[in-house]
């Protein structure tokens, strides 16, 4: 007797792949599998007997056993591996079926990817998927961007699997294109400035001399109130482990070189080409980069003097200072983010939903947090809203917190300890909010060595003035 044809089809084992093939499997899809070894997908399907997944040896064998059009799903590394299983793929499929790239591939990847099988008569879709192994198992937030007609091919199974928050699934079309996996990078941007902002947290109470158990009370408070997200609860989860042979805190036996899989250098790149400032994101980054370098800072650390790195204050006065800047610091962070997405939106024509992009993010996804309801809000009030910084609930924290936002940094300079996430987010925010800065300078300076010309506040603007300026000699 011939099986019934599976659903949905997924090519890629590792961690990811098969909770997601759990996932849609729950859903009540029939899930057929694929792994380049053969043993993966033999022990993965007898590990979940009684379930309709169906494992193949051959591609030939796994494409013939899913229903038209087609849906594949790609759960393998980004880049060149993509571009491998596609190509193997492309022979045996027929027109309008489906490729899924849900990797973290490069949007310009997809882009070209797109171009590549839409002459062919295939449809392609690039998917972030975000939310780890959990979200993966329990509901992603998933961000698919391609044609909307591919985008009605796919709902059912994406609304299906993806986590919910208020009866509302966390996946919307994001765009054509590439805009998916662009949006998913830029996610990545933000994470990556979450993390080094409650890093710097972290550093600050700890040189107050707070204890680990003391600091994972701090961050469940924390927890509770306006800055409740996944990444402070893991916190205060990770501060709290305790190593079962040493009887340690496990986070004091973990070294300090942080790892990167490069979304957040993308995200850098990207802002560089399109002259959107996301220095929040950049710190972040750049402070990943210099950890990695840990033979050089302990070199540097007997050599280069400064001071001992500890605040001499009362902590509980520091830990409410420090929510603060921390609050008003990951504001910048999203509203730097937010901006280059609305810069590259409007580049490349996708009409990205910014409101709607932020609601998807508010479960599943490893930067899911409370505030972003009130993202959502500042959009839908006003559509075309240059920076988030400037909608009234965000202007609201921000000059409340300020105070103690500066507070922090200076006293985190005046002990030593780097904080570069959080002055970069306050250098932001008092560029902003300057109606002059120094930049009439650099432009004296552009045409004094290079004729470059400037405007004058007392003409027109878009008239260009060149002075001649004296010989410098020597």
């Amino acid at each position: 007797m011939t099986a019934a044809p599976s659903d949905f089809g997924l090519i890629g084992l590792a961690v990811m792949g098969q909770n997601l093939v759990l996932n849609v499997e729950s859903r009540g899809f029939a899930v057929s599998v694929y792994n380049r070894t053969p043993a993966a997908t033999e022990a993965f399907v007898a590990a979940h007997p009684g379930k309709r997944i169906t494992g193949h040896a051959s591609l030939t064998a796994f494409v013939q056993s899913l229903s038209r059009p087609r849906r594949v799903m790609l759960m393998v590394k980004a880049g060149a591996a993509v571009d491998a299983v596609i190509e193997q793929l492309i022979p045996l499929l027929e027109q309008d079926d489906i490729i899924i790239d849900g990797g973290n591939s490069l949007y310009t990847d997809t882009e070209r990817r797109d171009a590549w099988l839409t002459p062919l008569g295939l449809r392609f879709i690039g998917a972030g998927v975000s939310g780890g192994e959990e979200g993966a198992r329990k509901g992603p937030s998933i961000m698919p961007g391609g044609p909307a007609s591919t985008w009605a091919a796919m709902r059912p199974v994406f609304e299906a699997i993806a986590a919910q928050v208020d009866g509302q699934p966390c996946v919307v079309h994001i765009g054509p294109g590439g805009a998916g996996h662009y949006v998913k990078m830029i996610h990545n941007g933000i994470e990556y400035g979450d993390m080094q902002l409650i890093c710097e947290a972290y550093a600050l109470l700890q040189a107050a001399g707070l204890s680990n158990a003391r600091m994972a009370a701090v961050f469940d408070q924390w927890n509770q109130g306006e800055l409740q997200s996944y990444l402070i609860q893991i916190t205060a989860r990770a501060l709290e482990q305790v190593d079962a042979e040493t009887g340690r805190h496990v986070v004091d036996l973990i070294l300090d070189k942080a790892g990167q899989k490069g979304t957040g250098q993308w995200t850098q790149l990207n802002a560089a080409e399109n002259a959107v400032v996301i220095s929040t994101i950049n710190a972040a980054v750049e402070a990943r980069v210099l950890s990695s370098q840990k033979d050089q800072r302990v070199a540097a650390s007997g050599q280069l003097q400064g001071p001992a790195g500890r605040l001499e204050v009362d902590a509980e006065r520091l830990i409410t200072q420090v929510h603060d800047a921390l609050f008003a610091s990951k504001i910048v962070s999203y509203a730097q983010g937010l901006d280059l997405m609305r810069t590259m939106g409007a580049k490349k024509g996708w009409g990205l939903d910014l409101g709607a992009i932020a609601g998807i993010w508010r479960g599943g996804c490893i930067i899911r947090a409370q505030f972003l309801r009130h993202i959502t809000a500042a959009y839908q009030a006003d559509p075309g809203l240059q920076n988030l910084m400037l909608a009234p609930y965000f202007q609201t924290v921000l000059n409340r917190s300020q105070a103690a936002w500066r507070q922090v940094v200076a006293q985190a300079v005046s002990a030593g300890i780097p904080v570069p996430a959080f002055g970069a987010s306050l250098a932001y925010f008092d560029s902003l909010r300057s109606a002059r800065l120094p930049a009439n300078l650099l432009q004296a300076q552009r045409d004094f060595f290079g004729a470059h010309t400037y405007e004058r506040i007392d003409k027109p603007a878009g008239q260009w003035f060149h002075t001649a300026w004296p010989e410098v000699i020597g």
